[in-house]
């Protein structure tokens, strides 16, 4: 059964895998819509990067909001740094011609999901949590309609990659996720602590370059070029492959471990500002409100991404 999907997101390079991880998996994803928020560059590039990449993979079907272009309550940051000036650099990707939707991405969401029956759709979120949050404060309850939120955030085993303490969507709109991890959504969370282990190695991108389609070849162009900041960082063999470990989630979750715990973001210290206070070891009696995932198989990783950027154009 196809599961029904809206996805969050601010693309990026490693969200574009993502994204087309998942619409090569049309038998197991049902994309409702897209809904763009500003977070590696300002929202005027993220909308136009998401329909750059439906029109890649053929798929123009698919609406695309564009959402709030700054965080909830402080100014927005950015990873122009690692993303370029584009928020996409590396494949040389056409202006996109289809629309971009009228309907702001805020109201998409509360329409959506109040229209459909509880518990039919799952929020897949790539990016800072500003359109869910905010959603949630015009209309709580939505909370009670969303089956899952399956989320790229966090970090704790790992430290930050923004900051010591925070991953870079949690720091970029703390507050928005703060709302989220206390809206009782049943929530999966992909950190730093598992998206480190899925690294592209030169061997991981050749094997995408060489499956010949455009969109696989598009995706290896994307990772050679936001790499170079990871590689530099950390001193690793590959860069980070983050966003994908969403959708590779959902399709194959026997290639990830974790456990349920109680996760609470960091709102009022700027020092460690954004950081997910992961109870992994169940220290406390807070209730758990998230299952938090830890460890996965990056072969396994690379061989299912590999199958599915192979089924696009």
């Amino acid at each position: 059964m196809k599961r029904r999907i809206i996805i969050l997101t601010d693309p990026g390079q490693d969200e574009a895998v993502a994204i087309l991880t998942i619409l090569g998996s049309p038998d197991d994803f049902e994309v409702l819509g897209i809904v763009a928020t500003a977070g590696n560059i300002e929202l005027e590039f993220t909308e136009k990067n998401a329909r750059k990449i439906l029109e890649l993979a053929g798929r123009t079907d698919i609406p695309v909001h564009a959402g709030c272009s700054r965080p909830m309550h402080r100014p927005l940051v950015t990873a122009q740094h690692v993303h370029g000036p584009t928020g996409l650099d590396g494949p040389d990707l056409p202006e996109p011609t289809m629309p971009l939707q009228k309907q702001h991405g805020v109201d998409y969401l509360v329409e959506t999901l109040m229209a459909a029956a509880s518990g039919t759709i799952t929020i897949c979120s790539l990016s800072p949590l500003t359109n869910l949050g905010m959603a949630l404060v015009k209309e709580p309850r939505i909370a009670g309609r969303i089956g899952e939120i399956v989320m790229m955030a966090g970090a704790y085993f790992e430290g930050g990659n923004i900051t010591p303490t925070a991953e870079f969507n949690v720091y970029v709109d703390p507050e928005a996720a703060d709302v989220v991890l206390r809206s009782g959504i049943r929530i999966t969370m992909l950190p730093l602590d598992v998206t480190h282990q899925m690294r592209s190695t030169k061997e991981r991108l050749q094997r995408w370059r060489s499956l010949g389609n455009r969109c696989a070849v598009a995706a290896a162009e994307m990772m050679a070029f936001s790499e170079p900041f990871d590689l530099k960082k950390y001193g690793w063999d590959g860069a980070p492959l983050h966003g994908p470990c969403v959708p590779a989630y959902m399709l194959k979750p026997a290639l990830f471990r974790g456990r349920d715990i109680n996760v609470t973001i960091e709102t009022g210290s700027e020092l460690t500002m954004g950081m997910t206070v992961a109870d992994y070891w169940r220290i406390t009696d807070r209730p758990r409100n998230v299952f938090y995932v830890r460890d996965g198989d990056p072969e396994g990783y690379y061989d299912l991404l590999a199958e599915r950027l192979a089924r696009l154009p």
